[in-house]
């Protein structure tokens, strides 16, 4: 798709000279995530084991009954693409592990399971008692609620490339603050071990502590580098709200030169005169992204105004930051095609009802006057129709 020689990229823009490629940011955030375990083997370790926790139940149907009266909790996947995964094994182990050592331990303990079972839950309890691996599951306990945040912000339908710049830059702070508070995060973590008096417990080593802060000196870095704005997405920050006070002491014209350069139909001059009126007048700076700020012009009724702005902001809104709502439709074809034999007119129609379904909640009544009209149909047949 990225290829910028023969890929789908370089077909679409020897039609389309002035169409540009965006990376869907939700797979970079992926990318980013994968980068920061990947390359660093004790943390790649970390996730390795704990995928092991629930593989471990999902062989056997009478480890799982002993996880159901123990911990009255089953645990997640993981997947090697999608973080949301390791984010939901990471939060469950976090928060159930005292119940999960009481599980392994009765497995191991209770006589009643093969050796190799055996075996294998006491290796779960020593990894759950683990200094190391207790610290790491802290750790990237902070780490993914802010993951999970930002991955489910850059799935939204109405995002813009203004939006994704606040997010972004909410998110790197987090991950900043996280990397500040280590050293903090070693006192929290021992007083939570301290429940097992007869536990030794070492002090944590400058290897943990150079270990924890590489991974979130990775994802700062990946992060600024994967979603920096270049080339024509440096045209949001001409409209970022935040950034209209400093635009103001000193207008963006680099900003201004690379935005003219990618949309070659924009008049320099006049949007130039346009944007400074923009960032003098304190009601544009309350507008939070490009799709506030179009929405204020269309209320105002300033298209005819500001023209070359308005140009800009549905370049800005039409421009797609993200693959998620085109590869709904394929999830969603996947959910209501069956085995069954289905005609196209069928799955066309049961298609249309689920992509729409907040429509479809929204009209009163829909479902018994669906099952009226199929009522009084003589031969109990009847095709959706759309208007």
């Amino acid at each position: 798709m990225r290829g910028a020689t023969g890929g789908v990229q370089r077909k679409v823009k020897d039609v389309y000279e002035n169409a540009h490629y965006v990376h869907c940011y939700a797979h970079q955030l992926n990318l980013i995530m994968q980068q920061a375990t990947s390359h660093i083997p004790r943390i790649s370790t970390f996730f390795s084991d704990l995928g092991g926790f629930a593989a471990f139940f999902s062989r056997s149907f009478k480890r799982t009954a002993v996880l159901d009266q123990v911990v009255v909790r089953r645990l997640p996947g993981t997947s090697t693409t999608g973080w949301n995964f390791h984010s939901r094994a990471v939060n469950t182990v976090y928060e159930h592990k005292d119940d999960l050592l009481r599980c392994f331990q009765t497995i191991r303990d209770s006589g009643n399971f093969d050796p190799p079972t055996v075996r294998e839950a006491g290796g779960f309890v020593r990894m759950l008692e683990d200094e190391d691996f207790c610290f790491f599951l802290a750790l990237f306990h902070k780490i993914m609620p802010h993951v999970d945040m930002l991955f489910n912000q850059l799935q939204k339908r109405n995002i813009d490339s203004v939006y994704i710049t606040g997010i972004i830059q909410r998110f790197t702070n987090s991950m900043q603050t996280i990397r500040d508070s280590i050293p903090s995060l070693h006192g929290e973590h021992s007083g939570s071990v301290q429940q097992q008096p007869t536990k030794k417990r070492r002090t944590l080593g400058q290897g943990e502590q150079r270990l924890a802060t590489e991974v979130c000196d990775t994802i700062l870095s990946h992060a600024k580098e994967r979603f920096s704005f270049t080339k024509h997405l440096i045209s949001a920050t001409l409209l970022q709200g935040d950034l209209f006070p400093e635009h103001t002491v000193k207008f963006p014209d680099s900003a201004l030169e690379t935005t003219v350069e990618a949309y070659p139909m924009l008049n320099k001059a006049k949007l130039k005169t346009e944007l400074t009126l923009i960032y003098e007048n304190n009601e544009f700076k309350a507008c939070s992204g490009a799709l506030t700020l179009f929405q204020f012009f269309m209320e105002n009724n300033l298209q005819g105004t500001f023209t070359e702005t308005v140009s800009l902001l549905r370049i800005l809104i039409t421009t797609p930051m993200t693959t998620a709502e085109s590869e709904r439709c394929f999830s969603t074809l996947k959910r209501i095609k069956t085995f069954l034999t289905m005609t196209q007119d069928r799955l066309n129609a049961l298609a249309m009802l689920s992509m729409e379904k907040k429509l479809i909640r929204n009209i009163p009544d829909f479902n018994n006057r669906v099952i009226e009209r199929f009522a009084t149909q003589k031969d109990r047949r009847a095709k959706f129709l759309y208007k």
